[in-house]
Parts: C-alpha cells; sequence; structure tokens
C-alpha cells in the first residue's frame, strides 16, 4: 500500500535517473496515494523541475501538477482530496 502523500527526494539526480525513480512510484502508487511530493531543489537550476511539467503533465495517473511550498518542490496530484 502507498503513502497518502509520498515525498520523493530527487536531488542530485539526472534527468533520466529522476524519472526512473518518478515512474516507479506512480507504478507503486494505489488507491490511497493522493499525492507524490518531488523534492527537487531550485538553487542549482529548474532542469528537473521542468522535466516534471514537461514528462507528467499527460501522465495518465496524474490529474494535475502543482508548485509545493517552495519553488523546489512540485506536486503530482493523483487523487483529490474530498472533506464531507
Amino acid at each position: 500500500m502507498g503513502a497518502a502523500f509520498e515525498k520523493i527526494d530527487l536531488h542530485g539526480l539526472t534527468q533520466e535517473e529522476a524519472r526512473k525513480v518518478i515512474d516507479q512510484a506512480l507504478a507503486r502508487a494505489d488507491k490511497n496515494t493522493y499525492q507524490l511530493q518531488l523534492i527537487h531543489g531550485f538553487h542549482r537550476g529548474t532542469n528537473l523541475r521542468t522535466m516534471i511539467y514537461d514528462w507528467y503533465r499527460y501522465e495518465e495517473k496524474v490529474i494535475r501538477i502543482i508548485p509545493g511550498d517552495n519553488p523546489g518542490i512540485t506536486v503530482l496530484v493523483l487523487r483529490e482530496l474530498y472533506r464531507s
């Protein structure tokens, strides 16, 4: 069972390495997984953030992509969190 809000640290990875890590997280995401919080940093550039938006905007499991709490985090929303 996947975590509801999984944090994935991508610091120091190349785009190809990061895609593999993200793809693995998407493959193990289940109905209980709401978000993948991708921590890529931003002080060394925006290559990973740009790749995430370009590569995963058409991924069938991703509802939308949103910025995180700071510029070094991007969030892939897989399920909406509804409150009653």
